[in-house]
């Protein structure tokens, strides 16, 4: 479990860019209360720091969207073309609820994934500064023995050719691939081994 005191240093030094694997219920229509931040506050969800897991951490690639207005708003996109109501559906009721989640690369908005990975071909100190952040802010999170998740192949790439010797570093298909939220969910489950329904 997280401390209370913790958890305000995680989302004071990374709320800009990252998360945690935890969403407010869907209404009616599955995208409902996708930026929904009050379950990040623990007078309203007394349950908060029983649900954080900073041991599993889910990583996208990069901020596609400028910066986030709100700490912790990463990965709760509310507006209508925004695909990480697919995440929320898909990890509803599993051991990956609760997971920490940010990006690799850091300050560089840019929604095509290949530009990101030609940026990083031509720039390699980038990418090696970027990774050195990530290994700090796993430092910071106090994880142990940390699993590491990628959203998508270039997340991938980058952490295998990076942290492979230290981390446990696994693949789950990006939430923006072209499919309904059930066959990504059966598809993450499949994957990372837990029950669907």
């Amino acid at each position: 479990m997280v401390s209370y005191e913790k958890f305000e240093s995680i989302k004071e030094k990374y709320g800009w860019c990252s998360s945690w694997a935890i969403w407010a219920d869907a209404g009616e229509r599955p995208k409902s209360n996708m930026g929904d931040l009050r379950v990040f506050d623990i007078k309203h969800n007394p349950a908060l720091l029983e649900q954080v897991n900073p041991d599993i951490i889910l990583v996208g690639l990069n901020i596609s969207r400028g910066p986030m207005q709100n700490p912790l708003a990463n990965f709760h996109d509310p507006r209508p073309e925004a695909m990480d109501f697919k995440i929320r559906y898909a990890l509803r009721n599993s051991p990956f609820w609760g997971a920490y989640m940010t990006d690799i690369i850091k300050d560089f908005d840019q929604k095509v994934s290949g530009k990101v990975r030609s940026y990083l071909r031509t720039h390699k100190q980038f990418e090696i500064e970027n990774v050195e952040l990530f290994r700090k802010e796993i430092e910071h999170l106090g994880a142990r023995d940390p699993t590491i998740i990628a959203f998508g192949n270039v997340v991938h790439e980058v952490l295998v050719r990076n942290l492979t010797d230290d981390y446990r570093i696994l693949k789950i298909p990006h939430y923006s691939m072209y499919c309904s939220k059930e066959k990504y969910r059966e598809e993450i489950s499949r994957i990372l081994q837990y029950e669907s329904y």
